[in-house]
């Protein structure tokens, strides 16, 4: 196996990753190996993969992309594989979970301490850890996203197959594609959030050629004066199926909800917890929670 026996479990919202740090560039997994770590009755399982590297140690990036992690100060690197084995750009919950575990690992400084920059395929991401956080848990971490691009809003039909209705969406690029349908209102004729069926993949025209993540989000409340607005949302992910969290979907939906509101700052539930997402015209900034659940020798 191109992997090594010892990998830990990690979680960010519930957002599960099989994780390791390869700190000599000789684990670079094959997708049959992470298919396989990542199955939830024959391996481990975990919504991804993720590999803690130098730059220079993996595989598929150019040479323009690692030396843009060297002059971002980013000494380590996301390198994320989704469940299906196929690679990802980017993972928003998996940033912090891969940062909590740097941090046990010694590679990244505590609480209080300096941010850590980790080089992803959308770029250096800057964390800062903030420990425990009321509301949000024990390890908190607040991801710089950096900048966003979004398309026309509701220029998307989304549809899920086998359930009556339909949803307009809006496209949002977090360096990873998005298409987010706020529905429950008089523009979507899907069921509620609670009652949708994400088991099935969600249906977006037009098509895009890199499939997307697909999201679903309820307003439910809005504060004008303290610009601040609390939703709920769940996601099916490219690669992946329903997640009970997805980062990049939480601030794409944060930056379509600004687009619709003019509100920036937005609290949003997803199965697997509470996060906050504020929204500039420069970027994103997200701050969630992220847990290490245990280390596993392979047999």
């Amino acid at each position: 196996m191109s992997i090594p026996h010892v990998v830990y479990k990690a979680h960010a919202t519930g957002n599960d990753f099989v994780v390791y740090a390869d700190p000599t560039g000789e684990y670079e997994p094959t997708p049959d190996e992470v298919r396989f770590l990542c199955d939830r009755h024959f391996g481990i399982g975990g919504d991804g993969l993720i590999r803690l590297a130098h730059p220079g140690d993996v595989s598929d990036l150019s040479a323009e992309q690692v030396a843009e992690s060297a002059a971002g100060g980013a000494e380590w690197f996301m390198d994320y594989r989704n469940a299906d084995g196929s690679l990802a750009e980017m993972c928003g919950n998996g940033t912090r979970a891969i940062t909590l575990f740097a941090q046990r690992q010694g590679y990244a400084e505590p609480a209080g301490g300096a941010p850590f920059r980790l080089g992803t395929r959308a770029g250096v991401k800057t964390l800062t850890s903030l420990g425990a956080v009321a509301g949000f848990g024990k390890d908190v971490f607040q991801v710089d996203m950096g900048a966003w691009k979004r398309g026309e809003t509701d220029a998307f039909a989304v549809t899920i197959p086998g359930t009556t209705g339909s949803a307009r969406g809006t496209f949002v690029d977090m360096g990873n594609p998005h298409v987010v349908a706020v529905i429950e209102d008089s523009f979507a004729t899907l069921p509620t959030v609670e009652e949708l069926d994400l088991v099935t993949k969600p249906e977006v025209s037009p098509v895009l050629e890199s499939d997307q993540n697909v999201e679903f989000v309820r307003i439910d409340d809005m504060d004008e004066t303290n610009d601040a607005g609390e939703a709920t949302m769940r996601v099916n992910e490219r690669g992946c199926g329903e997640t009970l969290s997805c980062g990049t979907g939480l601030c794409a939906t944060a930056v379509t909800l600004r687009a619709k509101t003019g509100i920036d700052h937005w609290t949003i539930t997803v199965r697997g917890g509470t996060l906050r997402v504020d929204v500039t015209d420069e970027d994103v900034k997200l701050t969630g929670a992220a847990t290490l659940v245990g280390r596993i020798e392979l047999l």
